[in-house]
């Protein structure tokens, strides 16, 4: 368990998340078939080729589910009762095929339960595209958690 308890997380702290993940065709084709979303932005390439884009997109839930798992083991892992809630999601520019993409978690709000027994951290996630020199935002959102005391 590699996870944060309630009382580890600082208002403030910004987590850069070391692991870095390059999206591929298939992680995009098979998230689409797993959540049967058959837009042809994401998955025809002629349709795509005549957008704004010139090419197909990532699906952007994907993008956004693939930054929760990278921030995973250096927030929640084996430490969460349950996601909260996910606000305030943005896709402000596109992420392609063989796009590789960073993450950085920043803890903006925490307080105890009303019983005091359990933690709600709530963080600002923001992904970047690293293939791209100037690394551009690609998804922002916040997560809110309830988490785990550590232990007496």
């Amino acid at each position: 368990m590699t996870g944060k308890y309630y009382e580890e997380f600082e208002i403030g702290e910004t987590i850069e998340h070391g692991k870095r993940r390059t999206i591929s065709e298939a992680d995009n084709q098979s998230f689409c078939d797993m959540t049967m979303n058959q837009q042809p932005l994401h998955l025809d390439a002629e349709f795509a080729e005549g957008t704004q884009f010139g090419e197909r997109l990532v699906n952007g839930l994907y993008t956004m589910s693939l930054a929760v798992g990278l921030t995973i083991p250096d927030t929640t892992d084996g430490t969460i009762v349950a996601n909260l809630s996910y606000d305030n999601v943005e896709h402000p520019n596109p992420v392609f095929h063989g796009d590789t993409i960073r993450v950085q978690s920043t803890v903006t709000d925490k307080r105890e339960t009303s019983d005091g027994e359990r933690g709600i951290v709530t963080m600002a996630v923001e992904v970047f595209k690293v293939n791209d020199p100037k690394e551009p935002l690609v998804c922002s959102f916040e997560r809110t958690v309830l988490s785990l005391k550590r232990p007496d």
